[in-house]
C-alpha cells in the first residue's frame, strides 16, 4: 500500500502554525492603539485574526504622498538564536524599516512583517520562543508610533538554516505618509548648518557578520556565553538592540500633520555603509562636505570587536555606525531645539560637526587606533 502523505508529514504544522498567528495577531492589535484618532488608524469590521484590515484615506489633501520601504535584520537573528533570546530582536527590525522612512522627511504610520521559520515543532518551548517574539513587537512598534497592520508566518523547512532548532528570518515593510512640501531633498542643507547625532549602543543590524566572524575565530563556536564585563556575555553585548529613532525625528519636523518643532534641512540613517557613506548620501544634493569634529565615543563592545579582528579604522567606520546610529542636520541656531527633543524621547545626543563648503567627510577619528590617524578623510 502507498503511503500516506499529509501536509504535517512534509514538515508544515497547520495547527501550530495557527496558534503562532493567533499569538502575532493578538500582540500586533496592541499596537493599534498606537495610531488611534491619527492617520493610520486601523478599521476592523471583522474583529478575528483572518478579517479584514483597512486605514481611511479618503479625506487626505492634495500633496500628501504614500511610499513604502522594505528592510530585514540580516544575520543578528543569529545572535537571537544562540542566547535563545527573541524579546528584543523586533526592535532591530523596525529601527530599520521606520528609521529609514524619516530620511527623506515622512513619517512611518504602519509594519507588516514576514516571518519565514525552519519549523513550528517544538510544543511549550517554540510557543514560548513565539510569544517572546510577539513582545518585541509590540515594545518596538509603541517605541516608532506605528502599528501592525499585518503580518505572515511560513515553514519553510531546511531553507531557512540558523543555530539551535528555532531558525528563522524576519523581514518587514513600512507604509509611510508625507507632505510633498515637507520632504527633505537634500537642497535645503547649507554650508554652516550643525550635524546633530544620535547615539547608538549597540551595533543596529548592520556588519554583524564580521563582527561574528571575528569573535568566533578569536573566541571559539561559543563565543556568545563567554562572560565580558559586569556579567553580561559577549552574546548579550552583541545583541544590544537598536535604538529607533523615528518617533524622535518626527516630532523635530512635525512629520506628516503635525506642527514642526524646529527646524530639520536633511537626515541622515547610519546603517551601511557607515558614517561617511550616509552623510556623503544627503550632502550630495547640496556639493558641500562636513567635518565631523565631535563624534560620539565608539561603544565597548564595537571597540573590542574592532580590536580583536584588527579592523582598520577607517574600515570599521564604513562598516558599523561607531556611536552615532542617527545624524539630524539642522541650522546652528536650532541644534539646542533638536537635543532638546531627542532627550525627551530618552536619546542622549550632541553636536558631532557642521556642513562645510569643502566636499568630503572629514571624521576626528575616535576608533581604536585613532592615535595613529587622529583624522579620517572620506572623498
Amino acid at each position: 500500500m502507498a503511503e500516506k502523505h499529509t501536509y504535517k508529514s512534509a514538515g508544515v504544522n497547520n495547527e501550530a502554525k495557527e496558534d503562532v498567528s493567533r499569538i502575532l495577531y493578538e500582540a500586533a492589535r496592541q499596537t493599534w492603539q498606537n495610531r488611534k484618532g491619527k492617520l493610520g488608524e486601523v478599521i476592523v469590521p471583522f474583529d478575528d485574526f483572518s478579517g479584514i484590515r483597512a486605514i481611511d484615506v479618503s479625506r487626505l489633501p492634495q500633496g500628501t504622498l504614500m511610499g513604502m520601504g522594505f528592510d530585514g535584520i540580516g544575520t543578528k537573528v543569529m545572535v537571537a538564536q544562540m542566547l535563545n533570546k527573541h524579546n528584543t530582536i523586533a526592535r532591530d527590525l523596525f529601527a530599520m524599516v521606520c528609521d529609514d522612512a524619516v530620511v527623506r522627511g515622512a513619517e512611518p504610520v504602519l509594519v507588516g512583517s514576514i516571518l519565514d521559520v525552519n519549523s513550528l515543532k517544538g510544543g511549550e518551548e517554540r510557543i514560548k520562543q513565539v510569544r517572546e517574539l510577539a513582545k518585541g513587537y509590540v515594545d518596538a512598534a509603541k517605541m516608532a508610533n506605528v502599528a501592525v497592520f499585518n503580518g505572515e508566518t511560513a515553514e519553510l523547512g531546511s531553507l531557512v538554516g540558523g543555530y539551535g532548532s528555532f531558525n528563522y528570518n524576519w523581514g518587514a515593510a513600512v507604509v509611510w505618509f508625507a507632505r510633498k512640501e515637507r520632504m527633505f531633498t537634500g537642497r535645503e542643507i547649507k554650508e554652516g548648518d550643525s550635524l546633530v547625532g544620535l547615539c547608538e549602543p549597540g551595533f543596529r543590524a548592520n556588519g554583524l557578520s564580521l563582527a561574528r566572524k571575528i569573535m568566533k575565530d578569536k573566541h571559539g563556536e561559543r563565543w556568545h556565553e563567554k562572560v565580558w564585563k559586569h556579567g553580561l556575555t559577549f552574546g548579550e553585548a552583541v545583541l544590544t538592540p537598536s535604538v529607533i529613532y523615528c518617533a524622535a525625528v518626527v516630532d523635530t519636523f512635525g512629520g506628516y500633520c503635525k506642527e514642526p518643532k524646529t527646524e530639520v534641512h536633511g537626515v541622515a540613517h547610519i546603517t551601511g555603509g557607515g558614517l561617511p557613506e550616509k552623510l556623503k548620501r544627503v550632502l550630495k544634493p547640496s556639493g558641500l562636505g562636513a567635518d565631523v569634529d565631535t563624534p560620539f565615543e565608539v561603544r565597548g563592545i564595537m571597540k573590542h570587536v574592532q580590536e580583536q579582528g584588527n579592523v582598520s579604522d577607517r574600515e570599521a567606520y564604513k562598516t558599523w555606525n561607531m556611536g552615532q546610529g542617527m545624524v539630524i542636520v539642522t541650522p546652528k541656531n536650532t541644534e539646542v531645539e533638536v537635543q532638546k527633543i531627542a532627550a525627551e524621547h530618552g536619546i542622549p545626543c550632541q553636536t558631532i560637526g557642521r556642513v562645510v563648503r569643502k566636499p568630503g567627510i572629514r571624521i576626528r577619528n575616535r576608533g581604536a587606533y585613532c592615535d595613529k590617524e587622529p583624522e579620517l578623510i572620506f572623498d
